[in-house]
């Protein structure tokens, strides 16, 4: 079982609640891997994807990919370009398209605002699971409602989770590795 946890814009794989879900996921024998990708300085779809490469040899139908925030859309580019499904994905405060804040719209065009191949995606990964919170400062609850039609699965609401950062208290987040584990 792999497990690979992708950060979003401004983020990095020591913030929030990753290092604790990689620590619990790794006590139970799980290989989990925290790539760093480039932020806010040279990030884009296509330097993204070449910084994931060294990560593509550990997807296979027992892989679950998590992303936070822009995670998700980079996940979902991956997730086209698959031939084979990964066992499940966990998105948390995704979106697709843009977020009307010209701060991370710049950033984040070239990952969430296009047309995805919604089938070829949904082949790729066996199950989704998505987290949003109902007082988000980035991702409006309607980027919920839309992502998870797009996946055919119901939204997760967390009450007051803002954007599941550091900021918000995510230091932990016991609800994802619970849900992780029913999968092991």
């Amino acid at each position: 079982m792999n497990i690979i946890i992708i950060h979003g814009s401004f983020g990095s794989p020591e913030e929030n609640w990753f290092p604790w879900l990689k620590a619990e996921l790794e006590g139970l024998g799980v290989k989990v891997f925290v790539p760093a990708f480039p932020t806010p300085e040279g990030q884009s779809l296509a330097v993204w994807m070449k910084a994931f490469e060294e990560y593509r040899q550990y997807l296979n139908e027992e892989t679950i990919l998590v992303g936070h925030s822009l995670g998700p859309a980079f996940i979902l580019n991956v997730l086209e370009g698959l031939n084979k499904p990964v066992k499940a994905c966990f998105f948390v405060a995704g979106f697709i398209g843009n977020l009307r804040n010209p701060e991370f719209d710049e950033l984040n065009k070239s990952f969430a605002d296009r047309v995805f191949d919604w089938k070829k995606i949904k082949e790729n990964c066996k199950q989704f699971f998505v987290f949003y919170s109902d007082n988000d400062p980035y991702v409006p609850i309607q980027k919920a409602q839309i992502l998870g039609q797009m996946l055919d699965t119901e939204p997760i609401i967390v009450k007051e989770a803002g954007h599941f950062n550091d900021a918000a208290g995510y230091t932990t987040f016991s609800r994802i590795l619970e849900k992780i584990k029913s999968l092991l």
